[in-house]
């Protein structure tokens, strides 16, 4: 058995039975727009929008830039005539359904670490879930996993693997200055000072062909 199975057999194991229908779980709606029928929410499929748009030489804005910028975005749709203006940036909601859980795991029991498979964290499920690929650890914290990082990009274009991570919407409780971000090179779900500038992936709630 590859690697990558045996890694797939394990989360499963410990209960992270979303890897059986990853890749099914997206759909090409055109327009430039996919959705996950899991989250309910449609992605657009240019990952790194800001640098097309021109609005920084490689698409990276501060935190609370990429928010204002998310939040005001007005996105034609080729396919359906209709221009959607209900953008936001990808939210991350407590693992446990209370409260964030800051303490460093590789298991993906907390929601600071490795292998964070919940729907709760919208860009991590999207790493791991949707596009199948292996965070920097196991499990186990067994390190470097061959082929880790993203290897895959579905049907994603601009994606961008570098050392800088993507926003999610949210703050970090325990610091004001601070959110949370997951870095693509690794799989590895942060928080990040929010003067820095990363990568803001938009992200709607809803399914464009269903005209929500």
């Amino acid at each position: 058995m590859s690697t990558k199975l045996q890694y797939l057999a394990v989360l499963a194991c410990l209960g992270f039975t979303a890897w059986g229908s990853a890749q099914a779980e997206l759909h090409d709606r055109g327009g430039g727009l996919i959705y996950d029928d899991v989250l309910d929410v449609t992605w657009l499929q240019d990952a790194n929008y800001a640098r097309t748009l021109g609005l920084s030489p490689d698409g990276r804005l501060s935190w609370a830039a990429a928010k204002q910028w998310v939040a005001g975005l007005e996105y034609f749709d080729s396919v359906r005539g209709v221009t959607w203006t209900d953008w936001r940036l990808p939210k991350i909601d407590p693992i446990n359904g209370t409260e964030y859980d800051d303490t460093f795991s590789v298991d993906g029991s907390t929601d600071n670490g490795y292998n964070i498979v919940s729907p709760t964290s919208e860009l991590s499920y999207m790493f791991y879930v949707n596009l199948g690929n292996l965070g920097y650890t196991d499990v186990f914290g067994n390190w470097p996993l061959p082929n880790y990082g993203l290897v895959n990009r579905g049907p994603f274009i601009n994606l961008n693997p570098k050392v800088f991570p993507y926003w999610y919407g949210n703050e970090y409780a325990p610091f004001p200055g601070m959110a949370w971000v997951l870095l693509m090179i690794t799989g590895n779900q942060h928080e990040g000072v929010k003067d820095n500038e990363f990568f803001g992936w938009p992200v709607r709630d809803g399914d464009v062909a269903a005209g929500n």
